[in-house]
């Protein structure tokens, strides 16, 4: 059965870094467009990072320059670098699969990761 699990969030001072981590499993992960969508505490869900198996990412605007998705395959596993943590990425980060043949229509989600960047 497919299932994504998010791991490492947490309490981050402002301008500080961290990293997320999405385990996978039960689909052939390499053939899955993956990416991270999150939900700020009263606002709706918006989508930040997509990552293609061949290399090429997709950033929001709000993270560009400052965030980074990566993937490694051998281990089923996608990640999420963040640096220069602003209190508006506080939020609940989640990875995602979109379906197959696409980019950003998102079928399967994790159960999300907790960011909270304060000082």
């Amino acid at each position: 059965q497919v299932q994504l699990v998010e791991s490492g969030g947490g309490l981050v001072q402002p301008g500080g870094s961290l990293r997320v981590s999405c385990a996978a499993s039960g689909f052939t992960f390499n053939s899955y467009y993956m990416s991270w969508v999150r939900q700020a505490p009263g606002k709706g869900l918006e989508w930040v990072l997509s990552s293609v198996s061949s290399g090429t990412t997709y950033y929001a605007d709000s993270v560009k320059g400052r965030f980074a998705i990566s993937r490694d395959n051998a281990k089923n596993t996608l990640y999420l670098e963040m640096n220069n943590l602003k209190p508006e990425d506080t939020a609940l980060y989640y990875c995602a699969r979109a379906r197959l043949g696409t980019m950003d229509r998102f079928e399967y989600w994790g159960q999300g990761t907790q960011v909270t960047v304060s000082s």
